[in-house]
C-alpha cells in the first residue's frame, strides 16, 4: 500500500479529509533526529495506549504492537503545521482532563471498557466539532464569493480527530497492520478484477 492509497482509505473511513494529507503525499520535512523536541517517551507511551484503545488486539495484534504512538509523534513533528502541532500536543493534556472529569482518574489508569467509553464520547465530540468547522468555512467562503484574493481562515482541527486519523494511517501502513490485519503479497502478480470473495476475508494491503 502506498502513501496516497493509505490516506485515501483513512479519509474514506473518517468521512473527510485527512489532516496534513498534502504534506504526507508531497513529502514531510524532518527537522530533528529525535522525537523529544515535541514529545517525550511518556507521550509516546500515552499515544500507544490511546491507539490501542482505537485498534485493540483481536485476531491480529493491535496498534500498540505496531508502536503507532511513535509513528504519530514523528508524523506530527515532521508533517503538521505549527498550529496543528499545538492542537495535537495540547490534546494529550485535554484527553487526560476529559478522563479525570468523566471517571475521576487519568487515562492510563482506566479499565479497557472505561477507555473505550471515553473515546466514544470524544469521537462524537470531534464529529460535531468538524461538522461545525466545515459549515463555518463554507459560510465564510460564501461571504467572499467572487473575491479572487480570498484566503480561507485557518480554523483549528480537533485533537482526537488527529489522533484517530494517525492511528489508522500508522497501523495499516505498518508491517503488522499490512500483513496481519490485511493480506499482503510483497511482489503482486497480474491484476485480477474478479477475485472470489468469501464473507470475512481480509482486505488486501497490496
Amino acid at each position: 500500500m502506498n502513501r496516497r492509497d493509505a490516506i485515501s482509505r483513512v479519509a474514506l473511513i473518517m468521512g473527510g479529509a485527512v489532516i496534513g494529507a498534502e504534506f504526507f503525499i508531497s513529502g514531510c520535512k524532518s527537522t530533528s533526529n529525535q522525537v523529544s523536541d515535541l514529545f517525550d517517551a511518556d507521550h509516546v507511551a500515552f499515544l500507544n495506549e490511546v491507539a490501542d484503545t482505537i485498534l485493540p488486539d483481536t485476531s491480529s495484534p493491535g496498534a500498540k504492537a505496531a508502536n503507532v504512538g511513535a509513528f504519530m509523534a514523528v508524523m506530527v513533528r515532521d508533517c503538521y503545521t505549527p498550529a496543528d502541532q499545538k492542537t495535537f500536543v495540547d490534546g494529550i493534556k485535554k484527553l487526560d482532563e476529559a478522563s479525570r472529569k468523566k471517571f475521576s482518574n487519568k487515562f492510563s489508569d482506566l479499565t479497557a471498557p472505561q477507555r473505550t467509553d471515553l473515546l466514544v464520547d470524544l469521537d462524537k465530540e470531534q464529529k460535531e466539532f468538524t461538522t461545525k468547522r466545515g459549515k463555518d468555512l463554507e459560510a465564510d467562503a460564501a461571504k467572499h464569493k467572487g473575491d479572487l484574493l480570498y484566503k480561507a481562515p485557518e480554523l483549528p482541527n480537533h485533537y482526537f480527530r488527529q489522533m484517530k486519523q494517525l492511528t489508522l494511517l500508522g497501523y495499516f501502513t505498518s508491517e503488522i497492520g499490512a500483513t496481519k490485519a490485511l493480506r499482503y503479497i510483497a511482489v503482486p502478480g497480474h491484476y485480477d478484477g474478479n477475485v472470489p470473495y468469501k464473507k470475512g476475508d481480509k482486505a488486501w494491503a497490496t
